[in-house]
């Protein structure tokens, strides 16, 4: 039986995984099935044994804490889907606490960097003018970049200041200061009906195809504008999504606004912003304080 497919189609259809979730957790399963079929031990057999042992070979071969706490889940997660069909009668990664792995605090960019970076755009141009659109409603709002490429037309509302973002499994609204406003009108008035091959796109962004944008071809405008702006930091979309929430705290928002707008279960997830702000204030005190 191909459990692994099965994982996949149970993954995306009853949990409805998001993509990235997805394919990590399919990726780490399938390197532990080949490490047990070098020692021709069948998935369906696996003790807490294997799994310690599994563990062990990972830490032995350089993987870090959160790479084998990470596969550890992702075990988890694939035996509970196997109890579910009845192919094993307990869960072999249940049970077993890896070490404990510090959680790093993420990075985040000075207002200074934000407003260095966001220049960059050429908006005179149509490809800067989408970038200049997309750049600004990422740290508008700190929705996720998968979120972002997924946006439609209709998920925006430029004249009440607010769009829709459809999450994991939950759709939320998200406001936009005045200046995510303007280059999104300019975008959508002037350089998307331009670069549309197909005008039944649904896509808000879209490549220089017409075709909706992909996460590759993000990452690569981030880091382009990145090289530009002369920021040393290394800057994903993510970043901008942790400087979005840091910054509103920051400025006085409650946690819990922020965790609605990030779209976050729970709010633990949100409160390691407090930290982020916290280390932030000590890094300017110990910089700037004459005595300090």
């Amino acid at each position: 039986m191909d459990y692994l497919a099965g994982y996949e189609s149970w993954l995306a259809n009853e949990k409805k995984a998001a993509a990235n979730t997805l394919s990590s957790y399919v990726r780490d399963v399938r390197q532990f099935s080949e490490w047990m079929e070098d020692r021709s031990i069948p998935l369906s057999q696996a003790t807490q044994d294997d799994v310690k042992d599994y563990a062990r070979y990972l830490e032995r071969h350089g993987k870090s804490s959160a790479t084998v706490v990470r596969s550890l889940a992702s075990l988890k997660s694939f035996y509970g889907y196997m109890m579910t069909i009845h192919s094993v009668p307990v869960n072999p990664a249940k049970g077993f606490k890896p070490n404990r792995v510090e959680r790093r605090l993420p990075a985040i960019l000075t207002n200074r960097e934000v407003d260095l970076f966001l220049e960059q755009p050429d908006v005179s141009d149509p490809k800067g003018c989408r970038d200049k659109a997309m750049l600004e409603l990422l740290y508008a709002t700190g929705i996720r970049v998968s979120e972002l490429i997924s946006l439609d037309m209709q998920d925006i509302n430029l004249s009440a200041n607010f769009l829709r973002c459809r999450g994991r499994n939950k759709e939320r609204v998200v406001p936009l200061y005045k200046t995510a406003v303007r280059a999104l009108t300019a975008y959508v008035s002037e350089v998307r009906p331009q670069l549309l091959e197909d005008q039944e796109e649904t896509a808000l962004f879209v490549n220089m195809n017409g075709e909706r944008m992909s996460r590759q071809g993000f990452w690569k405008i981030v880091k382009y504008y990145q090289d530009k702006a002369g920021i040393q930091k290394d800057i994903t979309p993510h970043t901008l999504r942790h400087s979005f929430a840091a910054h509103l705290l920051e400025n006085g928002a409650d946690l819990k606004s922020i965790q609605e707008m990030l779209g976050h279960a729970d709010i633990s997830a949100t409160q390691i912003y407090t930290q982020v702000v916290n280390q932030h204030l000590r890094d300017v005190y110990s910089r700037a304080h004459p005595r300090a």
